[in-house]
């Protein structure tokens, strides 16, 4: 899959599907402020959030999810308030699982 923004076109290379979701999670910065944080798509290696505070790439996050708890992912990108984030470690899916229905039940 590829898109454009703008005139940057951009691949989707992911080797592993996400799973949409529209969830408030609580998340803190590197500097411990709670942040308004609202994830759009989840897999057990990372999510995709919006969240109007810039990062730079290598930036840690805590996030708290329901089930898996506060997690600590790395932001892989960030762009016009969107950001990519690498759990460090991997969600272990029947964590996962239980952390996805969860989050869609709210849906």
């Amino acid at each position: 899959m590829s898109f454009t923004i703008g005139n940057l076109a951009i691949a989707d290379n992911r080797r592993e599907m996400r799973d949409d979701v529209h969830y408030r999670a609580r998340a803190f910065g590197p500097d411990a402020r709670q942040l308004t944080f609202l994830i759009v798509n989840i897999s057990p290696h990372g999510l995709m959030a919006r969240c109007d505070t810039p990062f730079e790439a290598g930036d840690r996050l805590r996030i708290v999810l329901p089930a898996a708890g506060s997690v600590v992912a790395e932001v892989r990108w960030w762009l016009g308030g969107r950001l990519g984030a690498q759990f460090d470690p991997a969600i272990d899916l029947a964590t996962y699982y239980e952390l996805v229905a969860q989050l869609l039940k709210g849906k």
